[in-house]
């Protein structure tokens, strides 16, 4: 290892943010996991391709995408030069002013997505900091009388929510694609490509084939269940990991959970048609494969969910 590579692995040991840890893929490929509690919410990751330094995913608030460029910058050693946006969901999109200077890249329909639904929902956020500090003021008080940890994370990650709205600025991408498009660094390429929506409108992901990784955004949570919303199309889901399965992928990176592998995108599969085939089951259980996975109560909303959408 020469001295350059033994700098990056002291820097990455001795990095400490409350927001997210920061871990090593590959060379030239770190995922910044988001904590409980902070104002990360979701994952985000970046890869050095050589001359150019590309982040994907810019967390929930801007302080915590703040620390993830000064960690890119500092660990790739320049400037980061691009982001990419998976989906318009907030906790992959609100820390982009952190980045306003720069290339921001989704897709088309992302775009289109982010310029309609967040500019009313963060208005209305901003208009309503008292009653969003009451909220918290309630949860402390069941915090004093319980000391749940659920509630602890729960607050402070509130608390950095409060502290972000006065100066959130939706900050909205500058280029878009329609299907791919690939970056062509000194080291390494990466193609951000998406195929249609499964959890979001529109599910965009980052594959660095040389090295075998793919960013998935939250088309694959690991080790927790996943989040399903109104338009999410479990169906179109499994047909996009199906196809997202017959690339060369060693290593994936999640938007929620740990680092995993490829057997993670062949489990998000088994989870989803296990879900649509238990839509006419009156009281199903969590199957063996994802009992322990975090947050239980998600299966069961999800249960909700995708027999809702049988019925309509």
């Amino acid at each position: 290892m020469n001295i350059f590579n033994k700098g990056v692995e002291r820097m990455i040991d001795e990095f400490n943010s409350k927001h997210f840890t920061l871990k090593k893929v590959k060379h030239g490929i770190y995922a910044a996991i988001a904590k409980p509690g902070g104002g990360a919410v979701g994952n985000a990751g970046f890869v050095d391709l050589g001359d150019q330094v590309v982040v994907f995913d810019t967390f929930n608030t801007q302080q915590a995408s703040e620390a993830l460029r000064d960690a890119a910058e500092k660990i790739t050693n320049q400037r980061v030069t691009c982001v990419v946006n998976s989906h318009y969901h907030g906790d992959h999109i609100r820390g982009n002013q952190s980045f306003k200077d720069i290339q921001i890249i989704s897709s088309e329909t992302t775009l289109e997505k982010m310029k309609d639904i967040h500019p009313p929902r963060i208005k209305k956020q901003k208009a309503d900091i008292d009653g969003l500090t009451q909220y918290i003021e309630s949860l402390e008080k069941q915090l004093d009388e319980t000391g749940e940890s659920a509630l602890q994370d729960q607050v402070s990650f509130l608390y950095e929510m409060k502290r972000s709205l006065p100066d959130l600025e939706l900050t909205l991408p500058n280029e878009t694609f329609i299907e791919e498009k690939s970056l062509q660094g000194t080291k390494r390429r990466a193609k951000m490509f998406t195929l249609g929506g499964g959890h979001s409108f529109c599910d965009a992901m980052l594959y660095i084939p040389e090295e075998k990784v793919i960013l998935m955004g939250d088309l694959v949570f690991v080790h927790c269940h996943p989040t399903f919303f109104e338009e999410s199309d479990p169906k179109q889901w499994v047909e996009i990991l199906q196809e997202v399965m017959e690339l060369d992928i060693e290593m994936v990176i999640p938007g929620h959970g740990p680092i995993g592998k490829k057997e993670d995108i062949d489990k998000m599969i088994q989870y989803i048609t296990h879900l649509l085939s238990s839509q006419h089951v009156d009281t199903p259980a969590i199957p063996p494969l994802f009992n322990d996975w975090s947050s239980p109560e998600v299966y069961f909303q999800n249960v909700k969910k995708v027999k809702s959408e049988e019925r309509t």
